[in-house]
């Protein structure tokens, strides 16, 4: 009976080893990362009655504004899946077309969100005009900046698969990458219901 070498088997599991404990150290930050948000959304619901000197959530939200905005980031997490069941069916032209398409999908959210930024600051409804807009605007504020770690973490991975190719180390940062982005996704949808639908429900 055949058998590998004794170096070459130390080395294998090695990997094995080093990928468990890289999937296993993502997953303990997706949970503080989660504790993150559950705190934010504590605090805006804890001060979304709080608007005295500022407007109300209804008085500066374009609700079909932010469904173009949840639909464009709803989407993306649907590329960025099929672009996953390329990478693991080998088919590198399809990976690259859907992690394009999911990172112009991504820029499209980031960037109407930053419009809307920007309108509420030129309006003067910054984060200390009221308890509020400073619960709101850290809350959608802090999901940006992760959108925008996302976007980064492609344009820095997608150039080195290209490259290197559909290694293992590769379709595993390509797998964590799906993770977060799926995760985003998740947390807008939250963010969509209790901040934009229940909020403008209640005002």
């Amino acid at each position: 009976m055949i058998t590998a070498p004794p170096a070459i088997s130390r080395v294998s599991t090695h990997h094995v080893q080093g990928d468990e404990r890289t999937v296993l150290g993502f997953w303990i930050y997706l949970m503080t990362d989660c504790v993150v948000f559950a705190c934010l959304f504590a605090v805006f619901v804890v001060l979304r009655g709080n608007t005295v000197g500022g407007p109300r959530i209804d008085q500066i939200v374009n609700l079909p504004y932010v469904m173009r905005e949840t639909a464009a980031l709803l989407c993306s997490s649907f590329t960025c899946g099929l672009g996953i069941l390329a990478a693991r069916d080998g088919r590198m032209r399809a990976v690259m077309t859907w992690f394009a398409v999911t990172f112009v999908l991504g820029a499209t959210f980031l960037g109407l969100e930053l419009s809307e930024f920007r309108g509420l600051a030129a309006a003067g409804d910054g984060l200390t005009r009221s308890g509020f807009l400073s619960g709101y605007l850290t809350l959608v504020g802090t999901h940006g900046v992760h959108i925008a770690v996302g976007l980064v973490w492609m344009l820095v991975l997608i150039p080195v698969i290209w490259r290197k190719g559909l290694t293992r180390g590769n379709l595993r940062r390509l797998t964590l990458l799906s993770i977060f982005w799926h995760f985003l996704d998740l947390v807008w949808i939250f963010i969509f219901t209790v901040v934009y639908l229940m909020g403008a429900a209640r005002a």
